[in-house]
């Protein structure tokens, strides 16, 4: 079977990390740090803060949201995010899309933040900015935001809507950017997670390096921030909030702790996946997967049955997986299955489970699309025969 996910590993992993193993020091130490410097130079962001899952990066940041003046005192630079932003507080609400992993929504669910559900655009798979719009209110502190299968979201357009809420009501909502399916995707020619930085204090980012990214570190995360100060309490907040390098009385025993944390470090042994993984990924792995996604463009735009996303030319997605519509979706993963492709959406809205019943509302954009979209194979291990398999297989109808 031609599989939708596949993990990728550089040779010379197993080797580097042999010498983390045999090195006495398997922790978070110089490997994390070096990590830190090449993302920063990939995303072209010097604010790059690694953790142990893009769900802790994502817990993280909330965290920091909750609570934006802790410690301020001791750190240079400007309030979190303006003079005017209050801090979310209990009974505040994120606005978020519900077609998405659960990983992207329960850390808003674990930080005492309630959730209003933001249907979706049916021609991106994205979170639908008119009905976001509609929906903000004054208790709107935060906007969840996933670029679906790599493809990014109107960030112009989104930053038009913060400026109009704080017209409304005197504060911008903050924006975090989940990026789990965009790591090598660019927007106007920027890459995302560093959009906006150059003009005016950019969006929260979080991205994963889960074992079947483009990127993977075997599991890890990481975030990005758009001001020094965060990422100075961020690092104290992944490791218990204690400074690894000041905030010692001796070997072990660490001075006073202003705020507690949590651990939800990176260490030595991921990062030196990752920095192994990290010339592939933004070469070899991310070219093959946009150019079997452009060869599925051109062959399967007129095919009947089939309705293609949007691909507008400002922006490039990274096409960690390949969506598209579909009629008469179980009778097409039927003929798929016969023809040993593996085929997906790959996530289940998270709106439909019980412990967010509360707050269930009605999305009619989501409920038509989840009958007709579906992911097909498009990663590195897809070779250009298989690309034309899989074409062929769907042009021979279902």
């Amino acid at each position: 079977m031609i599989p939708l996910f596949k993990v990728y590993m550089s040779k010379n992993a197993k080797a580097e990390v042999s010498k983390v193993l045999d090195s006495g020091f398997i922790g978070q130490g110089a490997k994390v740090d070096e990590f830190e410097k090449e993302l920063e130079k990939n995303l072209w962001s010097g604010t790059v803060v690694t953790t142990n899952s893009g769900t802790a990066a994502e817990h993280l940041a909330f965290r920091l949201l909750k609570q934006p003046d802790v410690n301020q005192k001791q750190f240079d630079g400007v309030a979190f995010w303006d003079s005017k932003w209050p801090g979310i507080q209990p009974g505040d609400e994120a606005l978020c899309t519900a077609l998405t992993c659960t990983a992207t929504n329960w850390p808003i669910l674990a930080n005492g933040i309630d959730i209003k559900w933001v249907d979706v655009d049916p021609n991106t798979c994205n979170i639908d900015l008119d009905d976001l719009e509609r929906k903000i209110t004054p208790k709107t502190k935060a906007i969840m935001v996933v670029h679906w299968g790599g493809y990014p979201v109107d960030l112009d357009r989104l930053k038009a809507i913060q400026s109009n809420t704080q017209r409304l009501y005197g504060f911008k909502p903050v924006v975090i950017e989940d990026c789990a399916h965009s790591f090598g995707s660019t927007y106007k020619g920027k890459r995302i997670g560093a959009y906006g930085d150059e003009v005016e204090p950019g969006n929260i980012c979080t991205f994963s390096f889960q074992a079947i990214k483009h990127l993977t570190t075997g599991d890890g995360g990481c975030v990005t921030f758009p001001y020094e100060d965060q990422v100075k309490r961020a690092k104290l907040l992944r490791w218990y909030g204690i400074d690894r390098d000041d905030n010692r009385k001796d070997f072990r025993c660490e001075s006073d702790i202003a705020e507690y944390g949590f651990k939800m470090h990176m260490n030595d042994i991921n990062a030196t996946i990752g920095i192994e993984n990290l010339p592939f990924a933004t070469g070899k792995i991310l070219n093959t997967y946009m150019e079997n996604a452009e060869f599925y463009n051109r062959e399967l735009k007129d095919v009947p049955g089939v309705t293609l996303l949007e691909n507008k030319s400002d922006r490039q997605s990274a096409y960690w997986i390949y969506t598209m519509k579909v009629e008469r979706q179980s009778d097409f993963m039927a003929k798929m299955k016969e023809c040993d492709i593996m085929v997906s959406r790959v996530h289940e809205r998270n709106d439909i489970h019980s412990c967010v019943s509360q707050y269930r509302c009605h999305l009619p954009s989501l409920d038509k699309l989840v009958k007709e979209m579906i992911c097909i194979p498009v990663g590195w291990w897809v070779t250009p025969e298989d690309r034309q398999y899989i074409v062929d297989c769907i042009k021979g109808g279902w």
